[in-house]
């Protein structure tokens, strides 16, 4: 055992049960009952005044700001009292303090960079027992005696001679310098989504552009802290190259299809479109796929490169406004004009047909069984379906050819018979 940490254990069995232990102790609640009341006040000061922009910090310090209050007031309590008695208890103490704001400060990073999930469960999880392991192995002085076992276990790596515990600080580096460059990312990534001047495809792009250099830069400064050549990339990148031209070449593709899509402005979020046989409005772009949820609520991925190489029908890409056709069919004794008019009154009544453009009714031709007519409007959500909006404006259709005796067709035969 550490002889630092054996002494600090020795002086607090000591001190069980006197006056000393007593002080400490008292220094510990009250430090906990000043903090607290401290906590209290500034997150309501803090939460009602600060602007909405500095979510992230608030969020920051309201985790924060117990345990390190306390860990102040303990400390300057530990430099008081160590003029007159053992301060064994307060050094423990302040230790578990720290421990337990670095697990706050890291639990609270994972939940702004993931999304909810079991991944993100599971992260924060191992995240907090990686802490409290490190401070339990330091607490019990074995965390010098680890590492030194660690450092004896030596093997080549090539012409290199390493130890498992330079392995484990060059893995720990990159995880810390991943983190970061994630942190970071999403950080941005809040501020960018956030400027309304930009297009939403603009403010995509950029996102996923700083991540992917960030991560870049967080890894090469990750293997730089490592001692690792960098001129290793070099083949690394060949590699990856004849990767990405043989087994690796459409997910290749579906990706530069992305930053494409995302460039030319195309299409968009939000737009209605239609994909080979797939008619919705478009949710998220992503770098290989996009999101399109159909009018029926069930969501569709469908990879970059099929955008590229088929047709898209985008019914918004100049205007949002989308038109309707509703097809009907009325006997040949009605009154044609009478029905042109009843059909646009349908739509009128209707609130989400626009006025502007105006709908139409137009006939269509002479059939068998009546004469067929369209009713044309148009709608600015298109996003909300259009199933239930065609049942409501056949049902007011229904009704006025009720009150004004039109009726609607229904196909007839007839048959003779000849006798010879």
């Amino acid at each position: 055992m550490n002889d630092g940490i054996k002494h600090i254990w020795q002086e607090a069995f000591a001190d069980i049960g006197t006056s000393v232990a007593i002080w400490q102790i008292s220094v510990i609640i009250a430090a906990c009952a000043i903090a607290w009341m401290i906590n209290g006040v500034l997150r309501a000061y803090v939460t009602r005044n600060a602007p909405e922009n500095w979510k992230l910090g608030i969020g920051t310090v309201n985790r924060l700001l117990f345990p390190l209050s306390t860990l102040v007031i303990v400390l300057l309590a530990k430099w008081i009292l160590g003029h007159w008695q053992h301060t064994s208890v307060l050094h423990l103490a302040s230790n578990l303090l720290l421990a337990m704001a670095a697990v706050r400060l890291a639990v609270y990073a994972v939940r702004y960079m993931l999304a909810p999930g079991s991944m993100l469960k599971t992260l924060e999880n191992a995240t907090a027992m990686l802490i409290w392991l490190v401070l339990a192995l330091h607490l019990s002085g074995l965390l010098p005696d680890i590492l030194n076992a660690l450092e004896t276990i030596e093997f080549n790596i090539g012409k290199n001679q390493v130890n498992l515990l330079i392995i484990l600080q060059g893995l720990l580096t990159i995880l810390v310098t991943i983190f970061a460059a994630m942190w970071l990312s999403r950080f941005a990534e809040n501020k960018l989504m956030h400027i309304d001047h930009l297009n939403a495809n603009t403010r995509v792009m950029l996102t996923k552009v700083l991540r992917v250099f960030l991560l870049f830069i967080a890894v090469l400064i990750a293997l730089s802290a490592v001692g690792l050549d960098l001129t290793l990339l070099s083949v690394f990148g060949g590699a990856l190259g004849v990767g990405l031209g043989f087994g690796l070449q459409r997910i290749a593709s579906n990706y530069v299809s992305g930053f494409i899509l995302l460039m030319d402005k195309s299409i968009q979020i939000g737009d209605v479109v239609t994909i080979d046989v797939h008619y919705g409005i478009i949710r998220d772009l992503r770098t290989r796929y996009l999101v399109l949820q159909k009018l029926d609520g069930t969501e569709v991925i469908i990879p970059n490169e099929t955008l590229i190489i088929n047709p898209v029908i985008n019914h918004s890409f100049l205007d949002r406004n989308t038109r309707v056709l509703l097809p009907i069919q009325v006997a040949y004794q009605s009154d044609l004009d009478l029905t042109l008019k009843l059909l646009l009154k349908a739509a009128e009544l209707h609130p989400r047909v626009l006025v502007a453009p105006e709908p139409n009714a137009l006939v269509k031709g002479f059939a068998d069984s009546g004469i067929d007519l369209a009713l044309s409007v148009w709608i600015a959500d298109a996003e909300n379906g259009t199933a239930s909006l065609q049942s409501e404006i056949y049902l007011t259709i229904w009704r006025l050819f009720k009150e004004n005796d039109i009726s609607i067709p229904y196909p007839q035969r007839e048959v003779r018979i000849l006798r010879t």
